[in-house]
């Protein structure tokens, strides 16, 4: 960054990372933003890239999602059509059972 008045660049922060042992037991506050717990253990905090794990930050990209939109729709259709299918059984024996209670009345 330059700072006025000064003629070098300087460095004046750096993006940490962190990470728990426990993620899943992390206490989700709303709007994606979660607090620490004692399931979750304290923070394991460092540098992108370094040498904890944390994978790494590049600018200028965005993240892809992890869902297979196509994959997901035809499981969609797939329990659309087996509703369906259901719905039929169903109406189908209250026809039968209405027809048996006709007959013995």
């Amino acid at each position: 960054m330059q700072i006025p008045g000064q003629q070098q660049a300087q460095q004046v922060g750096a993006i940490q990372l962190a990470t728990f042992a426990n993620p899943g037991g992390l206490s989700s506050v709303g709007n994606n933003y979660f607090l620490e717990t004692t399931a979750s253990g304290n923070p394991i905090v460092g540098t992108p890239g370094g040498t904890e794990g944390l994978g790494t930050i590049q600018q200028g990209t965005l993240e892809n999602s992890n869902v297979d939109v196509v994959g997901e729709f035809i499981q969609m259709i797939l329990a659309q059509r087996s509703y369906e299918a259901n719905s039929r059984v169903v109406h189908a024996a209250d026809q039968m059972f209405q027809t048996i209670n006709g007959l013995t009345s």
